[in-house]
């Protein structure tokens, strides 16, 4: 029971401390400022995620001290969101060369690895395959680049929020249905402490999220997905399919503006769901179906993965298809 009031306390903490940061972030003139690469009209304080990851860095170790949670993994999973989180907050207030926050996203990413064990033998196509120290370097630009796709799509209101917040409860759903219980505590508690701060970037926002909490979003979900392939191989691929929208979109974008030889670190909004958006004329619209094709297409998909009825290469396959299709009909990677 007092697991339950303990998620309770996430969200308001998330909740409350996101009150104060929009308060500190219009004091201090920490706005958002809109240009001609935004997808927001109106000035809007910014940094709001710190609430995020404040609300994770109180209860993630209370569950810990309660045996919930294994402390390798603890250590990994937050000890590496934490340092990108910093890195996040650094570049809010000023600004970090592109090179030194990739290096910093690095040894976060080794760090985790270095706790989690590294990349886990995986199924692929029904063979397993081990990839032992390659795979611990492929698991490494898998999470650095997880915590900056997260960044890249956090570009509308409650966008991040929602993806976060229906993947985790896809993710517990497969972790209750298939008997991974002890994985679950992970993405509840970030379901409480995303929940709390929606409250205020529920569209039209009140405040964004800004690159500490969408990076420690990103870091903290890849790294779980690379925490539950050590219980179940197939659990892996349920994460990466019910992210596959933020994959998909991102992967997409990130090759056409590299294939058209664009300094792919600057800022932009050529990705789908900013051009949807603009089509729509409505960030609720766009988040809103976001979800919808989560929880009506990639849940069932990540569900018959969890199974064992289908391969999570198949699996992968069969809900990354449409979503290219998508990417490719909202022109994702075309200069808007």
């Amino acid at each position: 029971m007092i697991v339950w009031w303990l998620l309770g306390v996430v969200f308001a903490i998330s909740c409350g401390l996101t009150l104060v940061l929009r308060r500190y972030a219009l004091a201090k003139s920490l706005m958002d400022i809109p240009n001609e690469r935004s997808s927001h009209s109106v000035p809007t304080p910014r940094g709001g995620g710190v609430a995020i990851v404040a609300a994770c860095s109180v209860a993630l170790p209370v569950l810990g001290g309660m045996g919930y949670l294994e402390g390798a993994s603890l250590l990994g999973v937050l000890g590496g969101g934490l340092l990108v989180a910093i890195i996040g907050f650094a570049d809010d207030h000023g600004h970090i060369d592109a090179k030194w926050r990739l290096l910093g996203h690095f040894i976060a990413a080794a760090w985790a690895l270095y706790w989690l064990n590294g990349l886990a033998p995986i199924q692929l196509f029904g063979e397993r395959v081990d990839l032992s120290v390659i795979g611990s370097v492929l698991a490494a630009f898998y999470l650095v680049w997880m915590l900056n796709l997260y960044n890249f799509m956090d570009g509308i209101d409650g966008l991040a929020s929602t993806e976060a917040i229906s993947a985790c409860l896809g993710m517990c759903l497969v972790y209750w249905w298939f008997d991974a219980t002890s994985l679950i505590w992970g993405p509840l508690v970030l379901i409480g402490a995303v929940a709390g701060f929606l409250c205020w970037n529920f569209p039209p926002a009140r405040i964004f999220m800004g690159d500490a909490g969408s990076g420690f979003l990103g870091f903290i979900l890849g790294a779980l997905a690379l925490e539950s392939a050590w219980v179940r191989p197939e659990l892996f691929w349920c994460w990466i399919i019910l992210l596959g929208v933020f994959i998909v979109d991102a992967t997409w974008t990130l090759m056409r503006r590299l294939l058209r030889g664009e300094k792919v670190y600057q800022a932009h909004r050529s990705h789908a769901y900013q051009h949807a958006s603009r089509r729509y004329q409505s960030h609720l619209v766009v988040t809103s179906l976001v979800v919808l094709i989560n929880l009506v297409w990639l849940l069932p998909i990540a569900l018959l993965v969890g199974a064992g009825w289908l391969g999570g290469g198949a699996g992968c396959l069969i809900a990354f298809v449409p979503l290219a299709m998508l990417a490719w009909k909202f022109e994702a990677g075309v200069a808007g």
